[in-house]
This record gives C-alpha cells, sequence and structure tokens, in this order.
C-alpha cells in the first residue's frame, strides 16, 4: 500500500489522482491532503479518504475544520501548511498545485527523501537547477506527470540520452489556434478559457491559449531530461492523440499516443516502473480518428513561446521572471484587468528589465518573482 501526499487536492489534477486512487483502493492510501479555497470540496475529500493531516488556504478554513473534526484530523493551512503536508509521512507526493507556490514544498519533499510526481512545472521553470541538484543529492525521483514529459520518459525507456537527437513536444495550440494574432484583439476570458481538448484549470487553460504553457513544457524538459534547448522542438498537433515524440541519431523517431485523459500519466507516475489496468479506460482506435494533423509553431503569432525558449536558455534568475511576470498577467486577465494580448507584453517588459543573476540561491529567487510581480502591477492599470 502506497501512501500518497497531494497537494492541490481540489484542482484539476487533484481530483483527477484521487479518481486514480478510487480505481486501485488496494495500491493507494491518502495520507495528506493540500486544498485551496474550495472547503466544501476538501471536506468531502476528507470523508472520503481519511487523511491524517489537511492543510487549507486560510487560518479561518482551518479553524472550520478543526471545529468539525476534532482531534481526528491535523489541520494547518497557508503555505506553512503546503510545506507541513509535502514533509509528512508518505511514500509518494503528487504536487498538482499551480504556480510558484509548488517550489518549496517540492524541495522540503526532495529533503523528506519521497518520489515526487511533478505536474507542477513552474517548480522547474523558476528554480530547475536548485531542485534538480537536490533530488540528485537525495537520491529522489522527479517522475511527469504532464502528458508530454511523461510520453517522453515512456519513449526514452530502455535506451540512453546520448543517443537521443531531439525531443519534440506536441501541443494543441490551445483555445485559439485557429486565430490570427489580429483576432486576439479583445477576445474575453471566457473565449480563453474554452479548451477544444483537454479539461485542466483556469491558470493552464490560459497558459495554453497564449502558448507560454508549452514555453514551460520546454524549460521542464529541458531540466527533467537534460536535453539543450536547441535540441528542443514544439509541433502543432490539434488532437492531442500524439503526447510527444523523441527522434534518435539514427533518425529513428518513436512517439507515444493515447487520448487525451490526464489520468493515464497520473497513474504511471504513481505506479511507476510498473503499469496498472486502468478500468476507465477508452481504447484508441486510430480509424477512428482518421486523421493527425501537424505544422511548426509560428514564434511571431505565439510570442509567449519564443519568450519562454529565450529565457530558457539566458537561464540564471530569468526563468523565475518568467514565471512570476506570467502568474501575475494570467491573474489580472482572468480577473479582467487586462486584455489578452497585455498578458506577453507583460512578461516581456519584465525580461527586458531584469539584471540576470547567474545561479540563483532560493531567497534570490523568492525575491525576484516577489519584484516581478509588483513591477507587473504597475504596467497593467
Amino acid at each position: 500500500m502506497k501512501r500518497i501526499a497531494l497537494l492541490g487536492s481540489t484542482g484539476s489534477i487533484g481530483t483527477q489522482t484521487l479518481d486514480v486512487i478510487r480505481l486501485h483502493p488496494e495500491r493507494f492510501r491518502i495520507t495528506a491532503l493540500a486544498a485551496g479555497r474550495n472547503v466544501d470540496l476538501v471536506r468531502k475529500q476528507i470523508e472520503e479518504f481519511s487523511p491524517e493531516i489537511v492543510s487549507v488556504h486560510t487560518k479561518e478554513d482551518a479553524r472550520t475544520l478543526q471545529a468539525e473534526y476534532g482531534g481526528r484530523i491535523r489541520i494547518v493551512w497557508g503555505h506553512e501548511g503546503l510545506i507541513e503536508i509535502a514533509g509528512s509521512s508518505c511514500d509518494f507526493l503528487m504536487n498538482a498545485v499551480s504556480g510558484s507556490m509548488g517550489l518549496e514544498p517540492t524541495l522540503r519533499a526532495i529533503e523528506n527523501r519521497v518520489d515526487i510526481g511533478i505536474a507542477n512545472k513552474e517548480t522547474l521553470v523558476t528554480a530547475g537547477h536548485l531542485v534538480m541538484e537536490k533530488a540528485k543529492e537525495h537520491g529522489v525521483r522527479l517522475l511527469p506527470v504532464d502528458s508530454e514529459h511523461s510520453a517522453i520518459a515512456q519513449c526514452l525507456e530502455g535506451n540512453s540520452l546520448k543517443e537521443v537527437s531531439r525531443l519534440i513536444l506536441t501541443a494543441s495550440g490551445g483555445s485559439f489556434r485557429d486565430y490570427s494574432r489580429s483576432d486576439l484583439d479583445g477576445v474575453s476570458v471566457e473565449d480563453a478559457l474554452n479548451h477544444p481538448n483537454w479539461s485542466m484549470g483556469a491558470k493552464i487553460t490560459i497558459d495554453s491559449a497564449t502558448m507560454m504553457n508549452k514555453g514551460f513544457e520546454v524549460i521542464e524538459a529541458h531540466w527533467l531530461f537534460g536535453i539543450p534547448y536547441e535540441r528542443i522542438d514544439v509541433l502543432l498537433h490539434k488532437e492531442s492523440i500524439i503526447h510527444s515524440l523523441v527522434e534518435y541519431q539514427d533518425t529513428s523517431v518513436i512517439a507515444q499516443l493515447g487520448l487525451p485523459d490526464m489520468r493515464v500519466p497520473i497513474q504511471y507516475a504513481m505506479t511507476y516502473p510498473e503499469r496498472l489496468d486502468y478500468p476507465a479506460k477508452e481504447s484508441l482506435n486510430l480509424w477512428e480518428i482518421g486523421a493527425l494533423h501537424f505544422q511548426p509553431p509560428d514564434f511571431e503569432r505565439y510570442r509567449s513561446l519564443r519568450l519562454a525558449y529565450d529565457a530558457g536558455r539566458a537561464g540564471g534568475s530569468m526563468g523565475a521572471v518568467l514565471n512570476a511576470a506570467n502568474e501575475q498577467a494570467v491573474a489580472m486577465f482572468l480577473d479582467g484587468k487586462c486584455a489578452f494580448l497585455e498578458i506577453e507584453t507583460a512578461v516581456e517588459e519584465a525580461l527586458s528589465r531584469h539584471q540576470r543573476i547567474e545561479h540563483p540561491d532560493l531567497d534570490t529567487i523568492l525575491r525576484a518573482d516577489r519584484e516581478t510581480r509588483e513591477h507587473v502591477q504597475t504596467l497593467i492599470t
């Protein structure tokens, strides 16, 4: 029985992680949950999974749950609560929170020598050098949960990284994949949240629409697999059937295919290297799909993707600035405080003004994050 601690239990990846646990109750047990503001949902999760410790967003919510569950469950709150969940007694941590708040809990779990299912790509975008160094030091595996990185890991199995020519990440193109750049002027939040293929949280759906999410995945792939940026490509593939590909030096290309269902890579991360039956499965029948389509991305149309490549190649503190600027601008777009195209403008301006710091420590990263957010708020009025 594998003991699971879950960060982000009420979000998209978190709820689908719980779906996988429901499919295999004999294999997994929830020992710790960290939720956000959805107290009603986390209350239901407590009743169903009986965790030993639960974290919620605010002190007030923690007091409410503590009054209900008394000494039966330990209730913690806030960012410190997230870190405490990450350091709790478990065999596997699923990091499914959104944004840079996932960084410190990831580092705490590594210190706890617990393998991590990494669905929080911002952790590696912000501080990939720190996370990978610490994981190597403590012998911890970072198991990819994003469908693209899970696909790459599967395509690499049994082969040597020395034989890899390039990684090819596929991208659906997001909510506005059929829009010209001029069409993007004035698009609404509702339009942006209408992803054609995947059911995801609001922030990642907006990132998919700007293609910043794919840029983050390029940086994540660089850190997870140790491949330089000039050998990581992005390919638009609107059906989301091929989740990514690996080309080897003999020109052979290996791809991983499947219907769009995040529970498959979630389950594989939780059971690696074993594969379990997936009772909810629907088989991929290519004759029903009929045709698959591909095209290279236009870096002028998808400027956020270009900015992510530039920040990744620059390295140092640039990833922290990239993520913080994007996170702040997306939050303001979701709140109706800025236009869609202002997101990338804010990110580009934040990157251009930042003085790059080589190999920043955690305090430097957190300071760059905070200062960047404050600056973006002044840009968008």
